[in-house]
């Protein structure tokens, strides 16, 4: 008697594929999200800086109260990041009031 497998038993259908990977191949969200942001910011102008700022501001300003003292974001410190947004919120103001003048 041989200690092979059985000639009588058929292989699985799949055999002779690879497992597949345990991890979720890279999806690029990221970009798309911001295409999407560029793509309002282009067509609402001024009105989109100015709204995406106020919202970048009241997050930001909540994460400060929480607790939040560095940010991944290049500037580092909230202090610096909120001045940033204030910033580009003034901006705005000041385009949208050329924008209707």
């Amino acid at each position: 008697m041989t200690s092979g497998p059985d000639p009588r038993q058929v292989a699985p259908p799949h055999a002779d594929q690879p497992a597949p990977s345990t991890t979720a191949p890279y999806d690029p969200l990221r970009l798309c999200v911001f295409a999407t942001i560029a793509l309002l910011g282009w067509v609402l102008g001024p009105v989109a800086l100015l709204g995406f700022a106020v919202l970048a501001i009241v997050g930001y300003a909540r994460a400060r109260r929480d607790g939040l003292l560095r940010s991944r974001c290049k500037l580092g410190d909230t202090r610096l990041v909120l001045a940033y947004l204030a910033l580009l919120a003034v901006a705005a103001c000041v385009g949208i009031y050329l924008w209707i003048v």
